[in-house]
């Protein structure tokens, strides 16, 4: 090659090199970084398989909480705050889990909590619903050990190719659970009373589905719509259960990259507060408002933080699910707890890759990475 050609070629490369950093800059101006504090023990399943946390509040004692994760090969683990394995539950193929605790008893004096814990169960695709009192859970937690029950308290047939699942408690229809359907788009609505769940209407969300939540005080379903579509939609619930009409939240002709996957919400206050959403596709979480018309307030990633007993604590990559919760945990989490699964977990600080895990986040640092 000749010495014009060789600067022609030089300079064409400085161009692309400086054009890519500017166009990196405008599209991350908005972004900010977190690192995890914490985070789990590789799953015990191979390649694909951890998937979808749940968090349980230990209200008496919130230091003494739990963390629920998916392995979607086998089970499903709970951890301690600190990231700890305390127990592990082989259950089958269980995708996605989410939960909610109900506060039960007419009179002041017989009052107690339940904890509902839903799963979507894909080895026999059924809905899986555990009853446990807050007392056993509590008792677990204290004395670090605990597994869910391998036999459930409610399981109930689904009629679709089952995926993904969110419970919420609405004020006319009680406990519920909304589930996804994998290569297809519909969406059952089951209904917990009587100790038992039944099916109250199935509808269409455009395509596959999987990552879903539940704002029980807006009455609010949030789905995403993985594959073809790559939208976040907000459908308004009714006493008519009237699906036809959601919002469009964003998409991939926004601030959405790949598929849209894991949803949660950060309660600021009974109605205020973030919708969080997986953004695959550049493994990155965006922050939507919780009210109509749900403005984008920016995006994060979580990024490699230290080196703990000589174990890595890195970012992560394709997050599928994720759960978050608004409560002083400790001095760790004084304003709440996020979790997120990691793809391409790395095991140790000269890179090695292991098997998936999750990583535990203070949603303090994310607050303040973002100004919000």
């Amino acid at each position: 090659m000749n010495s014009t050609k060789l600067r022609q070629l030089a300079k064409s490369t400085l161009i692309y090199t400086l054009l890519s950093y500017v166009l990196a800059t405008v599209c991350y101006a908005d972004q900010a970084t977190v690192t995890a504090l914490y985070e789990t023990p590789q799953v015990i399943s191979e390649d694909d398989a951890a998937d979808d946390p749940a968090i349980w509040i230990n209200y008496a004692a919130p230091e003494q909480s739990l963390v629920f994760g998916t392995d979607k090969q086998s089970g499903v683990y709970s951890y301690k705050l600190n990231g700890e394995q305390i127990g592990y539950s082989e259950l089958g193929r269980i995708n996605n889990i989410d939960s909610r605790t109900l506060t039960l008893g007419d009179r002041p004096a017989d009052t107690y909590s339940q904890t509902f814990i839903f799963a979507s169960n894909r080895t026999l695709q059924t809905v899986d619903l555990w009853v446990l009192s807050d007392s056993t859970l509590a008792e677990g937690a204290a004395s670090e050990r605990f597994a869910l029950p391998i036999k459930r308290s409610v399981q109930a047939q689904s009629s679709i190719n089952i995926y993904g699942i969110c419970a919420g408690v609405d004020k006319d229809l009680g406990l519920i659970a909304f589930v996804t359907e994998d290569e297809g788009p519909r969406v059952e609505l089951w209904q917990y009373r009587d100790e038992s769940l039944r099916l109250l209407m199935t509808f269409n969300n455009g395509g596959e589905s999987e990552g879903c939540v539940y704002d029980d005080e807006n009455r609010t379903l949030l789905i995403s719509e993985e594959e073809v579509g790559g939208v976040l939609r907000a459908y308004q619930v009714s006493d008519q259960l009237d699906f036809s009409s959601p919002i469009i939240v964003d998409s991939r002709e926004g601030h959405i990259n790949g598929d849209p996957e894991g949803v949660a919400i950060y309660k600021t206050n009974d109605t205020d507060g973030y919708v969080l959403l997986s953004s695959q596709g550049d493994s990155k979480f965006n922050i939507y408002d919780r009210q109509s018309p749900y403005a984008y307030r920016g995006s994060f990633n979580i990024v490699d933080g230290e080196v703990i007993d000589g174990q890595l604590v890195d970012g992560t990559t394709i997050t599928d699910g994720i759960a978050v919760a608004n409560y002083p945990f400790n001095s760790d989490f004084p304003k709440g707890l996020f979790v997120a699964q990691d793809n391409d977990n790395i095991i140790e600080p000269a890179g090695k890759p292991g098997r998936q895990n999750f990583k535990l986040v203070s949603f303090a640092d994310i607050l303040d990475a973002l100004e919000l």
